[in-house]
């Protein structure tokens, strides 16, 4: 039975540190014996519905609202910005709400503060999920900037501003300005906030701020290359804000040795785990004397003093996994660079990264509001059964390059309680071969990296899943991947263009890389015009495309280029710029519009002159900038290019006139565009003839040419043509076919326009003829129709050929077009994509009279596409073939088998175990000639038939075998079945080592063992028992091969006792409630003999294996009582002892213990409790015992039961007072189907009906007592009782009766 609170003994819980951290009361120490597991039930945390961004006024509130689901149930937080809001400190700030999984944050009279983002987190045993909302608080006065929460506008103004700085590695840097905030109001201070290139500065070890009120300071201390970039003070009031901002460059610290290169930057640590992660780091802009060969990279645990280097060979790439970390533990990291003149100083170091599992990471991440998640220890219960995990998931190659591979999976979906680590296998391509890469130590991380692996070699690899129960299987392979750099380095960046900026700086612009990967950013490096010296201008890139040089030297004439880098390495350095003098840009454009009358002239002019302008080459200090140029004209305009002039300006404004500059726009229905320039290279003159820029003037392209058609069909043809000769306004983008019927109207053949000068036009009908014409099309739109072909008939003429691909016995692939209409001086012209072969050494054409044999050298990717032929001298003889990569690879594949010809096998060599422990390799050959040999192979070593092996090889039914009558230790190894048949070759094997040798050989000599104990008496069926629904024990056995002289005896520990039957040997044992006596318990045993031999068979009985005598199924059929608080579903079994274990379930779930519903044994019934059950409770119940060998389930249907139990609805006091000699008649209302069974009770005894007592039951609904003269015995506590199959209720009252005397002397 259950135990009460008293008999429930505590028990201390205790974290993993082995800290008590409370008591535990197991409140299933005898109900409950079956474990469940909690990975069937539990989920990690999923959103249903996330919070929404929201934008509110200042003064106003607002809610975030959000769904959670997981099981457990998740403990969610709310934080601001990533800090935890504390709701119960700020309760006039926040409130937060959470009920049936649903939560909400209130922040109430929002102010600009509040802007941020907000994340909820919700955290379980299962992992972690996070949900963000941006919140914007929008200010009503920020038109006027007046603050009514003050009463004045705040006015901002910030002076002594700092400027451009310049520091070097190591020093200290301070950036300070004074900030005027007018009016001033006491107490109020502005809202101080320093950024770094756009993001916000927090105080660290590095970064120092301070306010005093009036002036702000931001220090860095130890100065570094990260900590170059654009610094900007921003100062936020009630009434808006104000900025400053400039840029501070960091130079490298002077190296220890010449030549060696700089230290790297901006080291950062990505995919922690808990002994793996990956550090990454950026290159620097100096590379020394020498490229960089590679990088080192070293580790610092926490809280030691001693640098360790974690690669042996630099690596190129600028990212590295580094593993064989201890979980728990903080590292740090740092990198050098090498090249060959030494090794660089050190980087700085990373921030602290801690080597753990990500899920317990995010619950550190939580804070105080993680639920807490140590280990509880059961001093006396069972331990969790082990599970072996299974097969890791989604294993895949994430990088691959010369120094090492890393592998990455998810973990097993079932693992059990326990943690679990994995074994990396690699294969090489080719080979069967796996060998376990980690075999000392298994890896905690699903991330793994390999190391030392051969270059330009391909592998293959899986995971294996390991904990203490044992070794799961492996995970699916990965696809072959070869060892070897694949760096995809940027491209050059485009051409570099200096602009005059300062007396000390410089505008650079450049064009991006077109091909790049991962941009880092990019390097601009200055020299000095002439001196071939190149020195950095900025040591952190930069991923703009244009930069401001600082800290040149005035009237020097510079140079600059620039090189983009990734994590692969650097660009190659663009083309240097022009020079360009340092000095302060004070010209500018002076520009006049000139637009030609002509309506066919379309654009506008403007001619600029320069003799002070921000163009590098031709800079020149002025007094005054030239004025405009007049008097422009179109001197000369035809469709190729056009000339235009102009006269020189009237005032050059103190200096020569150094060159002009043009730019245009379109004027189209009166609309113009804006201005583009034309030339980048000064005109000196006043004449300009645009020739290549010509393009832009015409805006659409004109009409292609030369057009023709080549393999006419019944169906289709091959339209060819030219592009047009002038363009447009921009390069030619595709052309539109049009057709039409001879005396029909034209239609487009496409919907889209192709890029191709050919195209083939299908679906025309046989016996019509159709002319053709062509479209071109650029930016500006679709230009005039090409001169129409003329009328072509769709018609297959007699005798037309196509292409036939051809593969030949020896494996060459060529396509093969027979003529039979050639003539003396026709030549066959073959064209790929319809244009001539430019690379000849792809194809090789070999033409003899009227068959021409275009034969591919060497077949590849390149090759595909369609390929044309052509006869010259005839009415169009014609055809192509189109080879797409599914054919070449069709192709490929018959090449092969001719070159390399396999004798196929229907069945792979096998194994099969005989009679008598004789072993049969065998092997079925499908397709074989009779000239088919067999060689016989073990272990390289070809073996013949003789004592040991027995071969023979059916031609009839080309079945091999070979036979082996023992196998012996020396048999361990690999057999191999080679077959030649001409030129045909064929080969199977079978691998026979390790476990499955060892498996096979014990089988071996069992069954040569059994086949000699069978020989003579033996039993077929050994001794053991069964246990009957009544709970007696059998025991049996089964004996063949005897005959009469065969001795059987029965043993029970040692002393013979009497046998029962000689086919089936039986033999009771009564049990008694809930195992077998220690009477009955012990060793039996059955001996046979006679001259032929002797077997024995033995079953213990002892304490050792009496433990399964109940069985399951000696339960009885699951039934329900109602009672006053509900109903109880029960079962009986016929012996019960603690070994059985029982569960409960309601639609095939489990049931879970709480106060509403227990489970329990008493005696030997086993019961299900349920109190005030409600339509929830409804369905199919079960209860699922297990007594050791299997389970038995009994299901009872609940549906709709709960509404027909009996009840007394209504009509009854609570109490009744009633004065003596009166008559009582009180009637209650009942419900129930079946129609319940009425009783009443007084004091707890029944009442019957008398002549004092009148008991009705009327219509199945009406039950009323009536006491006729009711005296002072009447008084007492009355119920009516209420029954049928689905329940019981009792509706009680108490009834009083006085005596008027007495009530009067009360009053008085």
């Amino acid at each position: 039975s259950t135990l009460s609170k008293k008999e429930k003994r505590s028990y201390l819980a205790v974290d993993k540190e082995d800290e008590i951290i409370g008591y535990v009361v197991p409140v299933f120490r005898k109900e409950f014996q079956k474990k469940m597991n909690p990975d069937s039930l539990t989920h990690p945390p999923e959103f249903i519905l996330k919070p929404r961004g929201q934008t509110v006024w200042e003064g106003k509130s607002v809610t975030l609202h959000c769904t959670v689901a997981g099981w457990p149930k998740p403990h969610v937080a709310w934080y601001k910005n990533n800090v935890l809001i504390d709701a119960k400190s700020h309760p006039e700030k926040y409130f937060t709400e959470s009920q049936y999984n649903m939560h909400s944050l209130e922040i109430k009279n929002c102010n600009f503060s509040d802007t941020a983002e907000y994340r909820i987190s919700a955290l379980n045993v299962k992992g972690e999920s996070s949900a963000f909302a941006p919140v914007i608080i929008k200010s009503e006065e920020a038109v006027d900037g007046f603050s009514p929460e003050y009463g004045v506008t705040f006015n901002t103004t910030i002076i002594d501003k700092f400027d451009v700085s310049f520091g070097r590695e190591g020093e200290t840097m301070s950036l300070g300005c004074t900030v005027i905030v007018y009016p001033t109001v006491k107490r109020y201070q502005p809202e101080i906030v320093w950024y770094r290139n756009g993001v916000a500065l927090s105080p660290s070890k590095w970064v120092h701020m301070h306010w005093s009120g009036e002036q702000a300071t931001l220090t860095l201390v130890h100065l570094n290359k990260e900590d170059e970039g654009l610094y900007t003070l921003r100062v936020n009031t009630k009434s808006g804000f104000d900025t400053h901002s400039a840029y501070v460059f960091v130079r490298d610290a002077d190296v220890e040795e010449e030549g060696v290169p700089v230290a790297p930057l901006d080291v950062r640590c990505h995919d922690a785990n808990k002994d793996y992660v990956v550090v990454t780091w950026k290159q620097p802009a100096v590379e020394g004397s020498s490229s960089i060969i590679g990088y080192l990279i070293d580790r610092l645990e926490v809280g030691t003093h001693h640098w360790t280097q974690c690669n042996d060979t630099p690596v190129k790439y600028a990212r590295f996994p580094v593993t064989g970390l201890i979980e728990g533990r903080s590292y740090t990291f740092r990198v050098r660079a090498l090249n060959n003149s030494g090794v660089s100083r050190p980087s700085r170091a990373s921030d602290p990264v801690v080597a753990m599992d990500p899920s317990d990471r995010a619950r550190l991440r939580a804070g105080p509001s993680a639920p807490w998640t140590g280990m509880i220890k059961f001093t006396e219960e069972d331990p969790t059964v082990g599970v072996v995990p299974g097969p890791s998931t989604d294993l895949a190659v994430t990088e691959a390059t010369k120094s090492y591979v890393v592998l990455s999976w998810k973990p097993p979906i079932q693992r059990g309680h326990e943690g679990v680590m994995y074994y990396v296998e690699k294969c090489l391509v080719g080979t069967d071969t796996w060998q376990r890469v980690n075999t000392g130590m298994p890896v905690k991380s699903p991330r793994f990296a390999l190391f030392d692996l051969a270059e330009g070699k391909s592998y293959s690899f899986r995971v294996r899943s390991c904990n203490s129960a044992g070794v799961g299987e492996p995970s699916e392979e990965t696809g072959a991947t070869t060892v070897g750099d694949r760096l995809d380095l940027p491209s050059v960046p485009g051409p570099v263009i200096p602009i005059r900026n300062t007396d000390t700086s410089v505008v650079v612009c450049w064009g991006a890389s077109k091909e790049v990967k991962n941009l880092v950013g990019y390097y601009i490096e200055v020299s000095v015009s002439g001196n071939g010296v190149w020195v950095p201008c900025n040591n952190k890139p930069v991923k703009g495309t244009r930069f401001v040089c600082h800290g040149l030297n005035t009237t020097d004439k510079c140079v600059f280029r620039v090189k983009a880098v990734n994590a692969a390495g650097y660009s190659g350095s663009s083309a240097e710029s022009e020079a360009c003098i340092v000095q302060a840009s004070i010209g500018e454009y002076c520009c006049l519009q000139q637009k030609d009358s002509s309506p066919k002239n379309e654009n506008s002019i403007n001619i600029y002159s320069l003799s002070t302008c921000s163009k590098p080459v031709l800079t020149y200090l002025s007094a005054a900038v030239p004025s405009p140029p007049t008097g422009v004209t179109l001197q000369e305009r035809v469709r190729d290019y056009m000339v235009l002039g102009w006269q020189a300006p009237a005032k050059t404004g103190g200096a020569d006139i150094k060159g002009y500059y043009l730019d245009y726009r379109t004027v189209k229905d009166g609309v113009t565009s804006k201005w583009h320039e034309i030339n980048l290279q000064a005109v000196t003159g006043t004449s300009y003839k645009v020739g290549h820029n010509i393009t832009i003037f015409y805006k659409n392209p004109g009409p292609p040419h030369g057009l023709r058609v080549q393999e006419v069909r019944k169906d289709s043809m091959v339209l060819l043509w030219e592009p047009p000769t002038f363009n447009g306004r921009s390069a030619v983008t595709g052309y539109y076919v049009d057709y039409k019927e001879e005396n029909g109207r034209w239609r487009c053949v496409q919907e889209r326009s192709t890029k191709n000068t050919y195209m083939k036009v299908t679906g025309l009908q046989e016996g019509v003829s159709y002319r053709l014409r062509i479209h071109a099309k650029n930016l500006a739109g679709v230009g005039g129709p090409s001169k129409a072909t003329d009328a072509i008939l769709a018609e297959t003429r007699p005798g037309t050929n196509e292409i036939v691909v051809d593969v030949d016995d020896d494996g060459v692939i060529s396509l093969i077009f027979e003529c039979s209409d050639i003539k003396e001086n026709s030549q066959f012209v073959w064209s790929k994509n319809y244009e001539a072969f430019t690379d000849t050494s792809r194809l090789t054409i070999q033409t003899a009279g009227g068959r021409s044999r275009a034969i591919f050298n060497d077949p590849s990717l390149e090759d595909l596409g369609t390929y044309s032929c052509f006869v010259t001298n005839t009415d169009g003889v014609s055809a192509s073939y189109t080879l797409t990569e599914e054919g070449l690879k069709r192709l490929l594949d018959i090449s092969h088998d001719h070159q390399f010809p396999i004798i196929p096998f229907k069945s792979e060599m096998a194994i099969e175990l005989q009679e008598k422990g004789r072993v049969r390799f065998w092997a079925e050959v499908a397709k074989f000639t009779s000239n088919c040999q067999v060689e016989y192979v073990f272990n390289d070593n070809i073996i013949h038939e003789g004592k040991k092996y027995t071969m023979n090889f059916n031609k009839t039914t080309g079945i091999i075998e070979m036979f082996m009558d023992l196998l012996e230790v020396t048999d361990e190894g690999t057999f191999t079945f080679n077959l030649v048949d001409g030129k045909a070759t064929g080969r199977t094997s079978l691998v026979l080592i390790g476990e499955e040798f060892a498996e096979l050989q014990k089988k071996s000599e069992f069954e040569r063992a059994e086949w000699v104990r069978r020989q003579g008496p033996h039993f077929v069926d050994y001794l053991s028992f069964e246990v009957t629904p009544e709970c007696d024990v059998h025991l049996k056995c089964r004996v063949g091969n005897i005959k009469p002289g065969t001795e059987i005896a029965w043993f029970k520990d040692g002393i013979e006792i009497e046998e029962d039957d000689e086919d089936c040997l039986c033999l009771t044992v009564p049990t008694i409630p809930q195992q077998i006596s220690k009477k009955d318990a012990g060793v039996y045993e059955v001996k046979l003999k006679d001259e032929r031999g002797k077997d024995k068979t033995l079953l213990n009985l002892t304490d050792a294996g009496r433990s399964h005598v109940v069985k399951a199924n000696s339960s009885t059929e699951l039934k329900v009582m109602s009672t006053e608080h509900g109903i109880i579903l029960y079962s009986f079994v016929v012996h019960y002892i603690e070994d059985l274990r029982v569960g409960w379930l309601h639609k095939e779930s489990k049931i879970s213990h709480s106060d509403r519903v227990q489970c329990g044994v008493t005696g030997e019934q086993l019961w299900l409790k349920m109190n005030e059950p409600t339509e929830k409770d409804k369905g199919k119940y079960a209860i699922d015992i297990f007594d050791g060998k299997g389970s038995f389930k009994r299901v009872l249907d609940l549906s709709g039961q709960g509404k027909h139990r009996a009840r007394v609805v209504g009509g009854l006091p609570d109490v009744v007072a009633i004065q003596e000699g009166k008559s009582l008649n009180l009637t209650g209302n009942v419900w129930g189907d079946p129609v319940p069974e009425v009783g009443w009770v007084k004091n707890d005894k029944p009442l019957l009906s008398d002549d004092h007592h009148t008991l009705k039951f009327e219509h199945g609904k009406f039950a009323s007592i009536t006491i006729a003269a009711v005296t002072t015995v009447d008084s007492g506590k009355y119920a009516l009782l209420v029954k049928n199959k689905y329940g019981t209720e009792a509706a009680e009252f108490t009834v009083s009766v006085y005596i008027p005397e007495d009530e009067a002397e009360k009053k008085e």
